[in-house]
C-alpha cells in the first residue's frame, strides 16, 4: 500500500481519504472520481464536503448535472455528475469551463464521459472493490499532462 492508496473498511474510515484529498487541494482544483455504479463516489464526496465545512445537503446531481455547495468560509464547491451526458456538447452547454477554471473546487463523478475536457492538471481518485464486502481500495494521484 502506497501513500496514495487506502484500504477503507466502512464509511467511518473515509476520513483518512478525505484528509489526504484535502492535503492535495493545492495541487489542482478538479478532483475526478472513477468507479463503477455503487462504488462509493458520492459517499466519499459527502465525507470530503463535510470535512471541508459544507453544511448543505450533499447529493449526487444526476439530473441537474451540477450542484453548488458552500463551505463555512463561504467558498463555493461544485459537484458534477456526468452519468447522463450523451455527448461532450452537453458539458459545453452547462459552461463546464466556467466551473473547472474558476479556481474553486470541482468534484466530478463519471469523469470518463467528459475526459477530453478535464484540465491539464487534476486529481484522479479510483475507487475499487476490496476483498471484503465493506472494503474499498481508493487510489489518489495527481495527473498532469504537462509533465510537471
Amino acid at each position: 500500500m502506497s501513500d496514495n492508496e487506502f484500504h477503507v473498511h466502512g464509511v467511518d474510515a473515509l476520513s483518512v481519504v478525505s484528509e489526504h484529498l484535502m492535503s492535495l487541494r493545492s495541487e489542482a482544483d478538479v478532483i475526478a472520481f472513477y468507479g463503477t455504479m455503487g462504488a462509493g463516489k458520492t459517499t466519499l464526496i459527502k465525507d470530503l464536503c463535510h470535512r471541508m465545512g459544507v453544511t448543505d445537503e450533499v447529493n449526487s446531481p444526476t439530473f441537474a448535472i451540477v450542484n453548488e455547495y458552500e463551505t463555512l468560509e463561504g467558498e463555493p464547491v461544485y459537484h458534477f455528475d456526468f452519468y447522463r451526458i450523451k455527448k461532450l456538447e452537453e458539458a459545453y452547454d452547462i459552461g463546464y469551463e466556467n466551473y473547472f477554471y474558476s479556481g474553486n473546487l470541482c468534484l466530478v463523478e463519471w469523469p470518463e464521459l467528459i475526459e477530453p475536457l478535464l484540465p491539464e492538471r487534476y486529481i484522479r481518485v479510483d475507487i475499487l472493490p476490496g476483498t471484503a464486502d465493506d472494503e474499498r481500495i481508493v487510489r489518489c494521484q495527481v495527473i498532469s499532462s504537462t509533465g510537471l
